[in-house]
């Protein structure tokens, strides 16, 4: 484990030396796609939600759902 927090200080410590521009490009192209990732999967995460209570739950008109 001191091995693996070792190499991520270095990283920081690299990360943290390249100029602003580069900090953010580097940013960008890390987590964009990484909180896409996390929209794309909350998102279906809430429709299995939804559609599990609307399997539960009865129509409001009174008769069955197709």
């Amino acid at each position: 484990m001191r091995a693996l927090a070792n190499w991520w200080d270095s990283v920081e410590l690299w990360i943290t030396q390249l100029a602003f521009p580069l900090q953010v490009l580097g940013a960008i192209v890390v987590l964009l796609p990484l909180c896409a990732g996390v929209a794309v999967l909350a998102d279906r995460f809430a429709d299995a939600v939804d559609s599990a209570i609307a399997r539960r739950r009865p129509s409001r008109s009174g008769r069955p759902e197709a």
